[in-house]
């Protein structure tokens, strides 16, 4: 039997503060949440949306190192450049708090004091890896080696992305720093530690009975594979300089895992939301009658699912989580979205190269939502569900209703007379619309409500192709007004079922027909719009997105990946020493002649300025013999000599290549003396 909900808690993933959202974060998190939350309201619902801003931890010290600036001016800088963004897109928070802010640091405190109060926590010393040179222990996500299943290079302390394995720090080998580069030592540390252990048995019973039947089974799946592996204690608390310090004896330099306080966000929000608007947030996660919903994506399932609820459950004063939607992953023109390659679609620069169209990545993000599984985003479906979608039904249907009303009726809502059989088929189907599209989103099958939204405009567009009122107006005056009127209706009960996906088509819709914002209850109606009221001009609500800006956005991929391109062919560094150690000299090619039976070698005879020498070189594919003699190149002279096809090489002469992937001469720009160095 469920449970009566006097109040609704909506918690949206905390953005980490290391860099802007793009529209994997969207997709997966804060337009499902909003949507959810827009209907709630609309529903006259109780409910606080809240979020913020995910600021400490490791990541964000790196950031100020490589940028020279402090951990907050990095936070103070992308705070306001997420939360603006939020707020320019329509996501309604109640508020946008962040972790750095006084609140939320006594509320976190409080937290821990509470469990470390009753014991509820272990301390044991451990050996972790440390970084000499920076002083300073080291998170595993920056310990880098060799994968000891694939060998890859390229491993991290807590997984390879290459094959996918989970590992430890002490698993790789050979570790090295990502902060200097260095080799790593052991060296004890006490920490406090969640015995999440000791909550395997109620987790099991919790989630794995629970829930079985109302999560998400991606959600419920990776529930139970963890539990199924066993559950270890986990450290709530880490060796570093910014973060929320350790309220315990013993504890100086230390301060709160980030994963410990980043949840305790959303009840520290809550706090100062309540403090801002004279309301009391207790209710709001201690109270039997509240619902709490946390929006996440798929890599923070179980923090949320399996972390974040053993903590609520080890206080004993807080309400557990009803339901955590959680998305799965969106990718971008066929490849993972990833914010260190810059392979993403950041939404502050979106913004700015689509003004004024918020609703349509809305539109687009919620219709291609990764919900069970990871999904694609492309620059051309973005544009054909705008242009084929957006304008093509929803923004036709009105600017055909408005228009005609304005023509036939000099805006003026018409009268209806008698319904015909297909009238009143039209009206049954839009009363029964808000009831489909209320269970979709309380399932939150979102893309499933945004179809059947997009439906009612169909239902529309139809109705008009079929009645033709622009033919009728000529021989039945009195049918037409008829047709007009249901059109309306139909018009402003968009209006209504719209809001939570596009809300600021939405609102341009109300006004354009004289509509105050409508509950939901006032959805399904057909008397929306009184007979005798009179209603605007048409302006467009969606307009055509061109071929020319597409390509913008495709070429600003492709220079990306060019980009990634080059840093990944870039070659390990060499010492100082080393470099000196290369004694390279300009030359002059005095002979040369293609090697037999081979396509790409060529025999250059080259004056070094101090020997006449040979060097084999790959450039037959780029140069013809007779055509390069006489040209100054730069030559590597103290490179071991080496046998190519029998010919004894003396050196290397230095060569370019371009992104296509042809090689060029390196050479002076002004002709100079055989011999002369480089360096």
């Amino acid at each position: 039997m469920s449970k009566e909900v006097k109040r609704y808690t909506i918690t949206a993933a905390l953005p980490y503060t290391n860099g802007p959202v793009h529209i994997g974060h969207l997709a997966g998190v804060y337009i499902p949440s909003d949507i959810y939350a827009r209907f709630l309201r609309s529903n006259q619902k109780d409910v606080v949306f809240v979020c913020g801003s995910d600021e400490h931890g490791v990541p964000i010290t790196i950031s100020a190192k490589k940028e020279g600036v402090t951990p907050q001016q990095v936070v103070d800088k992308y705070h306001k450049i997420i939360g603006d963004s939020f707020k320019e897109l329509g996501v309604s928070f109640d508020i946008y708090h962040r972790t750095s802010d006084a609140m939320h640091h006594e509320t976190a405190s409080d937290f821990f004091k509470h469990l470390h109060n009753e014991g509820l926590f272990i301390e044991k010393v451990s050996e972790q890896y440390y970084d000499e040179k920076e002083n300073e222990f080291l998170a595993d996500r920056y310990i880098t080696g060799t994968c000891p299943h694939c060998k890859s290079e390229d491993a991290y302390g807590d997984q390879c992305e290459k094959c996918g394995t989970s590992l430890s720090a002490t698993d790789l080998i050979e570790p090295k720093s990502a902060l200097s580069g260095n080799k790593p030592v052991l060296k004890e540390t006490k920490h406090w530690f969640l015995p999440l252990d000791k909550y395997e048995a109620w987790l099991k019973e919790w989630i794995l009975d629970g829930h079985k039947s109302d999560w998400r089974s991606n959600v419920y799946g990776q529930c139970k594979s963890w539990l199924d592996q066993g559950l270890q204690p986990r450290a709530v608390t880490r060796d570093l300089d910014w973060g929320i310090p350790v309220p315990a004896e013993g504890a100086d330099g230390k301060v709160l895992y980030v994963w410990f306080d980043a949840p305790i966000g959303y009840i520290s929000a809550t706090k100062q939301w309540a403090k801002d608007y004279g309301k009391d947030w207790e209710p709001y996660w201690k109270s039997d009658d509240s619902k709490l919903v946390h929006f996440i994506g798929k890599d923070n399932i179980v923090f949320h699912c399996v972390i974040f609820p053993s903590m609520l459950k080890a206080h004993g004063d807080y309400i557990l989580p009803d339901n955590v939607p959680a998305n799965e992953f969106l990718n971008l023109e066929g490849d993972k979205i990833s914010t260190s390659k810059n392979w993403a679609v950041w939404l502050h620069e979106y913004l700015e190269d689509f003004p004024g169209l918020q609703d349509v990545m809305r539109y687009v993000l919620c219709a291609t939502a990764p919900e069970t599984k990871d999904n694609d985003f492309t620059w051309k479906d973005f544009q054909t569900r705008n242009n084929s979608e957006l304008v093509g039904i929803y923004g036709n249907f009105i600017n055909r209703v408005v228009v005609l009303t304005n023509k036939y009726y000099e805006g003026v809502v018409p009268e209806r007379e008698e319904l015909s059989d297909y009238d009143k088929e039209v009206l049954a189907e839009l009363k029964a619309f808000p009831a489909k599209i209320s269970k979709s989103i309380e399932a939150y099958r979102f893309r499933e409500a945004l179809m059947e939204m997009m439906n009612l405009a169909r239902l529309g567009n139809k109705y008009l192709a079929d009645e033709e009122p622009w033919k009728l107006v000529k021989t039945d005056e009195v049918r037409t007004k008829t047709i007009m009127n249901i059109a309306l209706q139909i018009a402003a009960n968009l209006s209504v079922v719209s809001e939570p996906f596009i809300p600021f088509s939405a609102e341009k819709l109300r006004t354009m027909l004289g509509l105050d914002q409508l509950l939901w209850e006032q959805a399904g109606k057909d008397n929306l719009l009184v007979e005798g009221c009179k209603i605007k001009k048409a302006e467009l609500l969606f307009r055509k997105i061109e071929d020319a800006e597409i390509e913008a956005q495709l070429e600003k991929l492709e220079a990306t990946k060019l980009a990634n391109q080059m840093v990944k062919s870039q070659k390990a560094n060499v010492s100082f020493d080393d470099f000196c150690a290369m004694d390279i000299r300009v030359g002059t090619i005095i002979a040369a002649e293609k090697v037999k039976k081979t396509k790409k070698l060529l025999k250059l005879t080259i004056d070094t300025g101090i020997d006449v020498r040979t060097v084999v070189s790959g450039i037959a594919e780029y140069y013809q013999a007779e055509n390069i003699i006489g040209e100054q190149v730069s030559v590597l002279v103290n490179l071991a000599s080496r046998k190519i096809k029998g010919i004894e090489s003396q050196g290397m002469v230095l060569m370019a290549e371009d992104k296509d992937g042809a090689l060029r001469f390196v050479k002076p720009s002004d002709v100079s003396s055989n011999g002369s160095t480089i360096a």
